[in-house]
């Protein structure tokens, strides 16, 4: 072995290929269920794309300016300067752009459209709660966003619905036709029946993807960042405070914020009741109780290779 860690991508290509199938499936069913013509498919193609590679390739400079964030000197944030070159070195990887968004709600998130276009983002709350280890859990968990290329599949998930909530918004005022004839001739009654289910179910089924992806970029996140800094326990005690503190002192919704808030480590809105079902974060409680049956697990292993004597299978050092 050669010291660095090896990151795997849990299928991510496959994720991101039936990303975009669903969503695309999603805006061909709008546009045959409103009757639509070869020119509105071409409108909704178009949009598609344009917002998807604008969101990706912009990722960083978009998530940054949303967050008020300002980039950090070392002088200026030793210790998260430490942090994130002892980890960056550790997977043989590239080292991001160190940011501080002022706000006390404590998160913090990764963007960049690859490894060396890549940023990290602490809040000024989080750094007031955590302590040196856990901040280490979180920013390990961060970086594993970028080196999974978790952030093209959130950019395409954020991006695709968004096209997908306006589009069934738009119908509701323009239908599927590009002219009375078209709307006439197209599908009469459909038409007006389309138009409504899209209204109302196109952003709710956009939002259900998107959580559906989300979910599982965040636990994979947990488990590779668990293995880079080798502390799993550190992630659990970083969740529980940053989940306590999101609540009593929620970030506040703007445009911006809610644009970001995937991206985060943790929900960043106070959740209650139904809004949970609709989080594109999994329960905090679920994400610890993996985390510490992980721990539990590298215990376990290194246990058995201090105590075990010879054994045929190398120490694996994360």
């Amino acid at each position: 072995m050669d010291g660095k860690l090896r990151v795997h991508g849990h299928f991510n290509g496959l994720k991101t290929t039936l990303l975009f199938g669903l969503m695309w499936g999603v805006i061909m069913l709008i546009w045959w269920a409103t009757g639509g013509s070869r020119g509105t498919l071409g409108i909704y193609i178009v949009i598609g794309l344009v917002t998807t590679f604008g969101s990706y390739w912009f990722s960083d400079k978009l998530a940054i300016a949303s967050m008020g964030a300002r980039e950090v000197s070392e002088a200026e944030a030793p210790t998260l300067y430490k942090i994130v070159r002892e980890l960056s070195a550790k997977a043989g990887k590239p080292m991001p752009r160190i940011y501080i968004a002022p706000t006390m709600s404590p998160n913090a998130f990764a963007t960049g459209r690859n490894e060396r276009h890549a940023a990290v983002c602490c809040t000024q709350g989080i750094l007031r709660i955590l302590n040196e280890r856990e901040i280490r859990g979180v920013l390990g968990h961060e970086l594993m966003h970028v080196y999974n290329h978790d952030i093209l599949t959130s950019a395409i998930a954020s991006a695709m619905a968004t096209v997908i909530t306006y589009l069934g918004y738009s119908l509701m005022y323009f239908g599927g036709g590009t002219s009375r004839d078209d709307r006439e001739n197209s599908s009469g009654g459909l038409g007006l029946i389309g138009v409504l289910l899209s209204m109302i179910l196109a952003p709710v089924a956009a939002s259900l993807i998107q959580m559906a992806i989300s979910r599982t970029r965040e636990y994979d996140a947990d488990e590779d960042g668990s293995m880079l800094t080798g502390d799993p326990e550190a992630l659990a005690s970083a969740l529980n405070k940053i989940s306590y503190g999101a609540q009593t002192t929620p970030m506040r919704k703007t445009a911006g914020t809610q644009s970001v808030s995937a991206m985060m480590i943790a929900n960043p809105f106070s959740a209650a009741g139904f809004s949970k079902l609709f989080s594109t974060h999994p329960p905090t409680e679920d994400r610890i109780n993996r985390l510490m049956q992980m721990a539990q697990e590298m215990r376990a292993a290194q246990a058995g290779q201090v105590y075990g004597g010879m054994k045929a299978t190398p120490q694996v050092r994360y």
